[in-house]
């Protein structure tokens, strides 16, 4: 047995080898080269090898949608609903040829195995976040291969995603989705502003997103940028932030300025940041840098902006005036994610070397941590509220939580299967959910924070 668990394991992982062009589905699960092989079990596994009749059957038993509830994974059901006992292959084996087989994608070649030589991974002996619930009525997407903020909690019961061509909104309360804003047709702002396209866009392609203070703000392929206020009905602004030809909007990031006006700042392949006034829909600032720009962050105080983009360095900058004011060295590949912690002094950067490193602004000359993932590049940071946890993503398969307030040397491992269309938590805290994209298995992943004394879970 053990043998045919490993042939079925190296079957099942040869998909992960698939080349990345533009978007590629390396990070899923391939239900179907499972069933390829049979299942354990005498007379079931002979009727599909003589294709016997009850093969459909079996596929539907398989892939039918099912949620999970912490109290079916205490007693041993698999937390995304994957039928394991009846797969040809055991999940230990299934995720050891991920290990070995999952092709991190790297603009400079062996820069994550550099990494994984130079840095030691923290140990996983911490607990912080229990699994809650998977519902696969949910069903993320990913256009991008690299951009992964696709994923928005607004509170411990509401989370808002990507599905395809349309925003979703998924209640953990009564359990039900709804379409929020639907890009696959024409959408065109109701509401006058300067700058503002009437006209709208049709087909537009979502590369990022983001939701907070009461706005969700879509950013699409050619540069578009789509405003609406979650209490409102219909669009309030578009616009398209760049005619050129590399115009892909990378990220957002709504936040308020020092006066409290609401602000977003955006991310552009232009190599372009730009920021807007969302009271009144002007923008406010642009500046260019060297290289695409993939990410932006705003300091809890506002002064300055982590900027990370197609370079190996990242750059601390001016909120003011863009002006760069320290240049951060240590990482070897290109960055995509970045994070402040609430404490103004120290921020987070992901990069596709398979590192996050914490960096401390009154003292840049080196990372104050190297915080190392298990297969491919850091594409999603959240920091907790309180400053207590660094949670990120990979691109597939595991998010980590690091305690920051233990100096980042203690961690937790979540471990599940496909890729990773975002992380978020919720303002409190109190939830962690995680988008999983897969052909079969695309869910969302709901955790709740562990308490030291149980009792209190009631209150929350």
């Amino acid at each position: 047995m053990a043998a045919s668990a490993r042939d079925g394991a190296a079957a099942a992982a040869g998909h992960v080898q698939d080349e990345h062009d533009g978007w590629a589905s390396d990070g899923e699960m391939d239900v179907e080269v499972e069933l390829g092989g049979g299942f354990h079990g005498g007379d079931d596994a002979d009727d599909r090898r003589d294709g016997g009749g009850d093969g459909d059957d079996e596929y539907d038993l398989l892939t039918r949608i099912t949620d999970t509830s912490a109290a079916e994974a205490r007693s041993g059901k698999d937390i995304q609903g994957i039928p394991w006992e009846r797969l040809n292959i055991f999940r230990q084996d299934y995720r050891k040829a991920r290990l070995e087989q999952y092709k991190n994608y790297e603009n400079f070649p062996q820069s994550g195995e550099l990494m994984d030589k130079l840095c030691k991974q923290v140990e996983r002996s911490s607990k912080y976040y229990e699994f809650q619930y998977n519902t696969r009525l949910v069903k993320p997407s990913i256009l991008h291969f690299q951009l992964r903020n696709l994923l928005w909690a607004t509170s411990k019961h509401d989370v808002y995603f990507m599905s395809n061509s349309t925003v979703g909104h998924w209640s953990s309360l009564s359990y039900s989705s709804a379409n929020v804003l639907d890009f696959s047709g024409h959408v065109a702002p109701a509401e006058k502003h300067p700058g503002s396209l009437l006209e709208g866009f049709s087909g537009v392609q979502v590369s990022t997103l983001a939701v907070n203070e009461g706005l969700l703000v879509a950013g699409g392929f050619q540069g578009e940028l789509i405003c609406k206020g979650l209490a409102d009905r219909n669009v309030k602004f578009c616009t398209r932030t760049t005619l050129s030809d590399n115009a892909i909007t990378n990220a957002i990031d709504i936040h308020r300025s020092t006066s409290g006006n609401l602000r977003i700042t955006v991310s552009n392949n232009d190599c372009g940041v730009r920021e807007y006034d969302m009271e009144r829909f002007q923008l406010l600032n642009h500046f260019r840098y060297n290289w695409p720009v993939n990410h932006t962050s705003v300091s809890p105080d506002r002064k300055l902006l982590a900027v990370v983009g197609d370079d190996r360095d990242a750059l601390l900058v001016d909120s003011r005036n863009g002006k760069v004011t320290s240049t951060l060295v240590g990482h070897l590949d290109y960055s995509f994610a970045s994070a402040w912690h609430p404490d103004g002094r120290t921020f987070a950067t992901g990069n596709q070397d398979k590192t996050c490193r914490v960096w401390d602004i009154r003292n840049l000359s080196t990372s104050l941590a190297v915080l190392r993932g298990n297969i491919g590049a850091i594409r999603c940071i959240r920091y907790s509220s309180d400053g207590r946890f660094l949670v990120f993503s990979e691109p597939a398969d595991f998010v980590h939580v690091y305690s920051a307030a233990e100096d980042y040397k203690k961690r937790q491992e979540i471990d599940f299967f496909g890729e990773v269309s975002g992380i978020t938590l919720s303002l409190d805290d109190e939830s962690l959910f995680i988008g999983v994209c897969d052909r079969v298995y695309a869910s969302l992943l709901q955790y709740r924070m562990i308490h030291a004394f149980e009792y209190l879970d009631s209150y929350v």
